[in-house]
């Protein structure tokens, strides 16, 4: 008897998840960096997979290459990338002279990493886009990454190392667990026409970056960070007065 179903095809796609794997070998290589003791690296490899887990997932959706295999090696790697990461690396850099406390603050940033993938796995498809539900991962991983950065490039003080690391690495994490709405700016289709003032913000925006890259791209990213409190106590605010003019009424 013969068979008529068409064997199926097993194969992975290729291109975007070549761009995935490039993500995870940065993520990787931060960790190695780290503990090597050279946190500049670290920092900026951990910017390296960024990149590369924004344009995996855009390729695919451009080439039609989305897959369940690619959504999940995804997942995997962003967890290595921005949970494993930036805890090991910040741990290093900082955490490590704090005993039992330190390593248990870069656990928690890990653990919190880990649920934020699980719950953004579990929302696929039935989540507004426009919006992230906490602070996504890759952001917070790069608030991390950003102060490592300007620590070590501006020669940070201990102390102020000190002060400041514990409540950004703790804040960063509880964010990411969160019920607040962050922009996810997928809403920009980048095929279409801009005005030309556009462009020139752009190369306004890449000549500030360069002047002090850690310093500069840590406050854009702590501000985004912080977007998300805000949006979220205007929206409280306007409801009440909602609630005050229904009353009223």
């Amino acid at each position: 008897m013969i068979n008529s179903e068409k064997p199926q095809n097993r194969g992975i796609y290729l291109l975007p998840n070549l761009f995935t794997t490039a993500g995870l070998f940065a993520g990787f290589y931060a960790i190695v960096a780290g503990i090597r003791g050279d946190f500049e690296t670290a920092a900026i490899a951990i910017f390296i997979a960024m990149i590369m887990d924004g344009l995996d997932g855009r390729i695919a959706r451009m080439t039609n290459t989305q897959s369940a295999f690619g959504a999940e090696y995804d997942s995997l790697a962003d967890m290595v990338s921005f949970g494993m990461a930036p805890a090991l690396v910040i741990f290093q850099w900082s955490l490590n002279g704090m005993g039992k406390f330190g390593w248990m603050v870069a656990f928690i940033y890990a653990a919190c990493g880990a649920l934020r993938l699980a719950r953004f796995n579990t929302q696929i498809g039935t989540q507004d886009k426009r919006y992230f539900q906490g602070l996504p991962s890759p952001a917070a991983a790069a608030i991390i990454a950003c102060w490592v950065w300007a620590g070590t490039s501006n020669d940070f003080s201990e102390n102020m190392i000190a002060i400041f690391t514990i409540p950004i690495t703790f804040g960063a994490a509880i964010l990411m667990v969160s019920s607040m709405r962050y922009h996810s700016f997928k809403e920009l289709d980048l095929r279409n026409r801009v005005p030309f003032v556009v462009m020139l913000v752009l190369v306004l925006i890449f000549a500030l970056v360069a002047i002090d890259p850690p310093t500069i791209l840590f406050s854009v990213f702590l501000i985004y960070g912080l977007s998300g409190p805000v949006f979220t106590l205007l929206k409280l605010r306007q409801h009440r007065s909602e609630r005050a003019q229904a009353k009223e009424e």
